[in-house]
């Protein structure tokens, strides 16, 4: 395995062509390691997301991916499948005639190029993926079916199966019940064993304390990056989250403003 980190941002902004984005970005992310990217809604963590797969352009500062320094580009930003991602929404009807496995192939396709059938590589590296998200039984089981947490399993598993050495993960616990919470945090923490780096958004502190190594707080800039325990203290979360509602050891508070404000 590489020393180099996965990802590497350096002095980083990504700015959308109406003006609005987020600048300031110092970060690495080492194999194995997962980062939480935290703030209020937007802050700019989607962007941050989007800026690293090359969908909104990088204005200022450098990225590197594997230890290569990428450019601003869409197709650098492919880095030849090691970045997989999952959105906010899912982007399939769940009415569409398709099963969880069809859905989760689909991770395989980039890979695939024209005019070749998966093969038995890409059989097991689905059946790879569905084992590790614990949906194997429902293979075969039409995607509409599942339920809300379970599809939003089943699409995780779609990005495992490009096999990605850095995984983005856009708020996916929003709207999940406890047990696909619960399954969703045991997914992570083996992904992380596995040696895949993971940065992912999220509103939820708490689980930056369960299964991250260290917070990234933003909003418009970076105002923090470390270790949780360091991050995660009452004055950079006033700072983040100032006259904004955020959840704090299950409950949720309205972070007051600085005097003077």
């Amino acid at each position: 395995m590489s020393d180099s980190p996965v990802l590497r941002l350096a002095g980083a902004a990504f700015t959308h062509p109406g003006g609005s984005g987020v600048s300031g970005l110092e970060l690495e992310i080492a194999p194995g390691e997962a980062v939480a990217l935290i703030g209020p809604n937007g802050a700019g963590k989607s962007t941050l997301l989007k800026g690293v797969l090359g969908l909104v352009p990088r204005t200022a500062g450098e990225v590197a991916l594997g230890g290569v320094p990428i450019g601003t580009g869409r197709a650098s930003h492919s880095a030849n499948g090691m970045l997989a991602f999952l959105p906010q929404s899912a982007d399939l009807d769940p009415d569409f005639p398709i099963s969880l496995e069809q859905v989760v192939m689909q991770g395989r396709y980039r890979g695939l190029g024209l005019l070749r059938w998966p093969g038995r590589g890409d059989r097991a590296a689905v059946a790879r993926a569905l084992e590790t998200v614990g949906l194997s039984a429902l293979a075969k089981r039409p995607f509409g079916e599942l339920s809300g947490g379970q599809r939003q399993r089943g699409l995780l598993a779609r990005a495992l199966a490009s096999d990605p050495a850095l995984l983005l993960l856009d708020e996916p616990f929003n709207g999940l019940d406890q047990p696909n919470r619960d399954a969703l945090v045991d997914t992570l923490r083996e992904l992380k064993a596995r040696g895949v780096a993971v940065l992912v958004s999220t509103h939820d502190l708490e689980l930056a304390r369960l299964v991250c190594d260290a917070v990234v707080l933003v909003n418009g800039t970076q105002l923090a990056f470390g270790p949780v325990d360091e991050v995660l203290t009452l004055g950079n979360v006033q700072e983040c989250f100032e006259g904004v509602e955020v959840e704090i050891d299950e409950h949720t508070l309205v972070v007051p403003g600085h005097e003077g404000h």
